[in-house]
């Protein structure tokens, strides 16, 4: 089973939680993840294990969610990503490998 992890495209599973916060059943990304006790975030479904995820919505919605309400569905590859001045593409297996471009 793949662990979600930043970039990939994920499907919000169908609870109580998620029916009520409108979230159930959408596709979006995991742009990050948190640890809630620490940082204060109101997390949608039981953070049981003391950890979220950020996950974005093509409409500009966004929330944090429990990693047990969260299904992975692809790690979108061909993506890229900026860390300071640092370019990085995913690949198909889901790593992220620094673009040759990057200066």
């Amino acid at each position: 089973m793949h662990r979600v992890e930043v970039g990939d495209i994920v499907r919000i599973l169908r609870t109580t939680e998620t029916v009520g916060a409108g979230y159930a059943d959408r596709t979006g990304t995991c742009y990050g993840f948190t640890t809630p006790s620490a940082t204060g975030v109101e997390v949608i479904g039981s953070a049981v294990e003391d950890d979220a995820l950020s996950i974005h919505f093509d409409d500009g919605s966004s929330a944090w969610f429990a990693r047990s309400v969260v299904a992975f569905v692809d790690v979108d590859s061909g993506q890229t990503m900026r860390i300071g001045k640092k370019w990085f593409v995913r690949t198909p297996d889901g790593d992220w490998i620094e673009s040759p471009d990057s200066n």
